[in-house]
């Protein structure tokens, strides 16, 4: 099936075959996503060949994982990985340089690379700058060499000079993994998706109403209980299945995918919900609900939102917070730690005796309030352990602290409102960045979905600073696309809502967002472009490139 998809790419396309004698063919200027910030090509061609030595000026530990991405590209290309030499020799034509920025030019994620007829020289401040230089090399290598066999001896690729730098340090993706469990392995798979477009957060959505996914040895009952349900929905809630569902990650398994993640320069943002979307720990300590161990408590087989909520009259239920939170802190090394936040149902507290109390105890003004209450005692404690609190664009309400990151996802308005009153946001309207909603308005083609529609276009369009001055715009971190699961059964349909799209978002993220230095047009000939190598690297992408015509939203 993946050669007969490739062959169908290889026709619409009319490329033109990877000699592996000839050196004298000159390549064309890459398309790359997302775009570099200056690209020059100069018209000469280097000659790539499996003799071609890596030298590095980095320490050894510290570029190891950009000599393994270098050489995954070596093997797809020519079988096997090149040889290190410690330095360039005199009149050596056949070298991979990557150096230091002595000169101190480049940014700390920033990179040069340039190709000249003797070689190919990478200079970044830093080991995740030469990487991301690697990703740009993994497209300018021409695609038809990822498809050659392995015998090809030589690669002719064009001479140029790129400067590159992100325009924003926090360029993210969230992935679900609640409504529907993801293995190990597809972690994996997602995760060198988003190093192939220089993204470098992965959040992961780790708890929920429809299941508890991470390994707290403290609180056994949240994997043993709280990570099953006894069936789950079909459709849109139009009946049952009668099949039980579950999942969860070991602590293993998260600390073996947080090294995963790190080898590629990407930290995982961890989402712990507090106090909302919490029947999957109910179920598993009903005393933590208003209601308690009468509640009746169990892991919501429906999607949506479920009504119970944690009760925030006890301190019990703070402590288990604490608790969970000592641990996920343990597994994972990031400066930020995601608490939800959104969508908290709170009619449960405003009948609580206990929760009421909290309320009169405080001046608290209503249970708006109460939320903002929970949402500062848990920022306080990852404070005093050097982390810092990001929260759904709702912990706005009843009001936050300044030091709280707002992820504004209802439209941009949160984000706007926290940059005006000086919180750090990230961007990601699910007008723009909702990734479960359709491509396309011709449904025949797309899988049965939560509804709304973010074309290719759509997410291009987005603006991140739009409704802010120049002052304010410094208040946004950056951008994030989010995946959530309800109507995503499998890895190839995750792949298929994911791609292109990413690459739109990963350029909003990386090049300069501005609407009057974008051309929507010639990043779609480019993402084109890219949707080749998605499917040399075997991953499933939207189909509406190989469409006659123009489709809707194109």
């Amino acid at each position: 099936m993946r050669k007969s998809i490739i062959s169908l790419v290889m026709l619409l396309f009319a490329a033109v075959a990877v000699s592996a004698q000839s050196t004298k063919a000159e390549p064309a200027a890459p398309s790359i996503v997302p775009l570099p910030t200056e690209m020059n090509v100069t018209g000469d061609v280097f000659v790539l060949t499996n003799d071609t030595r890596i030298v590095t000026e980095f320490d050894e530990k510290e570029i190891k994982f950009v000599k393994n991405a270098l050489n995954e590209i070596m093997v797809e290309v020519f079988g096997r990985e090149l040889k290190s030499a410690s330095k360039v020799k005199p009149g050596d034509g056949k070298y991979i340089l990557i150096k230091k920025d002595a000169a101190k030019k480049c940014g700390n994620e920033g990179y040069t690379l340039e190709i000249n007829k003797n070689g190919i020289n990478i200079t970044a401040k830093s080991a995740a700058g030469a990487f991301y230089a690697v990703q740009t090399l993994r497209q300018i290598v021409p695609v038809q060499a990822y498809e050659t066999p392995i015998d090809l001896q030589t690669l002719n690729l064009p001479t140029l000079k790129i400067n590159d730098n992100p325009h924003f340090a926090y360029r993210g993706f969230m992935l679900d993994c609640s409504r529907h469990f993801w293995s190990v392995e597809t972690i994996k798979e997602m995760i060198d998706i988003l190093a192939l477009h220089k993204m470098n957060r992965f959040h992961w959505h780790l708890t929920e109403d429809q299941g508890w996914r991470i390994e707290i040895k403290k609180y056994p009952l949240l994997t043993e209980i709280g990570s099953k349900r006894e069936q789950t929905t079909t459709g849109h809630n139009v009946g049952m299945d009668g099949i039980p569902y579950g999942g969860y990650y070991s602590q293993k398994d998260i600390k073996e995918i947080v090294k995963y993640a790190q080898e590629r320069f990407i930290t995982i943002v961890p989402e712990i919900e507090i106090p909302g979307h919490s029947l999957g720990a109910l179920s598993a300590y009903p005393w933590l609900g208003c209601r308690g161990e009468k509640g009746n408590y169990k892991t919501w087989s429906n999607w949506g939102v479920a009504p119970e909520i944690v009760c925030a009259g006890k301190e019990s239920s703070f402590q288990f917070w604490y608790d969970v939170l000592e641990e996920v802190l343990e597994l994972f090394p990031s400066e930020y730690i995601h608490i939800g936040g959104d969508e908290s149902p709170r009619d449960e507290w405003k009948v609580c005796e206990l929760c009421q109390q909290r309320i009169k105890d405080n001046n608290l003004k209503d249970e708006a309030e109460l939320q903002s209450y929970v949402t500062n005692r848990i920022e306080k404690f990852l404070n005093e352990r050097g982390r810092k609190l990001i929260g759904w664009d709702e912990i706005l309400e009843g009001g936050v602290s300044k030091n709280a990151t707002i992820m504004s996802w209802r439209g941009s308005e949160g984000g706007i409102k926290a940059a005006k009153s000086g919180n750090m946001a990230i961007m990601t309207p699910n007008g723009h960045c909702y990734f479960d909603y359709y491509q396309t308005t011709d449904r025949k083609d797309e899988h049965e979905g939560i509804g709304g529609y973010v074309p290719l276009r759509k997410v291009y369009a987005l603006n991140p600073y739009e409704g802010l001055n120049p002052s304010e715009q410094r208040y946004i971190m950056g951008v994030q696309a989010n995946l959530w699961t309800e109507y995503i059964p499998t890895p190839m349909q995750l792949q298929y809502q994911v791609l292109p799209r990413l690459g739109a978002l990963a350029e909003i993220g990386w090049t300069n967002p501005s609407p009057e230095n974008k051309n929507v047009d010639e990043f779609i000939t480019r993402a084109k472009e890219l949707s080749r190598y998605y499917y040399v690297f075997g991953y499933n992408c939207a189909k509406h490139f190989f469409e006659d015509g123009v489709q809707e939203g194109w």
